[in-house]
């Protein structure tokens, strides 16, 4: 009896904190996820939070799903007095950029935490690690 009771505490919390998530990157969807669950639900809770959170933070991805269409029209502004680097190779998520030639612009608070960075590469603005230079979004 307990361990359903902790269970169906468990699933509920985890739907109650998947909205919370969406807006989120995957770790971060992830670690919101646990920590709500965790609150919520106990160890099972945090389990099935943070999958959930994950799930869910990755379908937003590092933008989020409110923000997305916002900043790609503050890219789409922003343009017209930026460099556009030239990429020999489709533009996806998980590329890395080069070290030189491209030009990276700070993400504004505004549309994610900072620490993110942009660039126009090709005929498309992508999100990027800056550490890693990986491309961790592509913004349509």
């Amino acid at each position: 009896m307990k361990s359903k009771l902790i269970l169906t505490t468990a699933l509920f919390s985890s739907l109650l904190i998947s909205g919370a998530a969406l807006a989120q990157g995957t770790v971060r969807g992830a670690e919101e996820g646990a920590h709500e669950g965790g609150r919520a639900a106990g160890p099972v809770g945090a389990i099935v939070g943070g999958a959930v959170g994950a799930a869910a933070g990755t379908v937003g991805g590092i933008l989020g799903v409110q923000d997305r269409h916002r900043f790609h029209e503050y890219a789409v502004r922003e343009r017209g007095s930026r460099v556009v680097y030239h990429y020999k190779e489709p533009v996806r998520v998980g590329i890395v950029l080069p070290e030189s030639g491209v030009t990276y612009y700070d993400v504004p608070a505004e549309y994610h935490d900072p620490g993110y960075r942009y660039a126009y590469v090709n005929d498309q603005t992508v999100i990027v690690d800056p550490h890693t230079r990986r491309v961790v979004e592509v913004v349509e």
